[in-house]
């Protein structure tokens, strides 16, 4: 991962981070679903269910946010590294001196080894 992008590292963990997101959130659902199926009133029944459901949108609309949210930073730092690429490329390189006998001048002696 060392050589990845880092927009690419970002979107691989918003990826991770919605997969354990929605299992907990289907977790939950499960556990609410399950205690509307043991209750014994109607009404107890139907207010599980209510919150499985809510749940499970609740869940649904923080693993989109997280989504888009990386997303965003993602597509923001590549746009930010291919301006940064474009940027340096369109610089014209500095000119450099000639390698003419003025140089070999500026180089310094090497000492002797004893």
């Amino acid at each position: 991962m060392a050589d990845a992008d880092l927009d690419v590292v970002i979107r691989q963990l918003a990826r991770q981070l919605h997969a354990g997101l929605m299992a907990r959130a289907k977790e939950r659902r499960d556990k609410f679903t399950a205690l509307a199926a043991k209750a014994k009133g109607k009404e107890v029944r139907d207010r599980y269910k209510r919150m499985a459901k809510a749940t499970m949108e609740q869940g649904t609309a923080a693993a989109r946010r997280l989504q888009m949210s990386a997303d965003n930073v993602a597509d923001s730092y590549a746009r930010s590294m291919r301006l940064a690429a474009a940027e340096s490329a369109a610089q014209e390189p500095e000119k450099k001196p000639s390698a003419g006998p003025a140089a070999a001048r500026a180089k310094p002696a090497r000492k002797k080894p004893r």
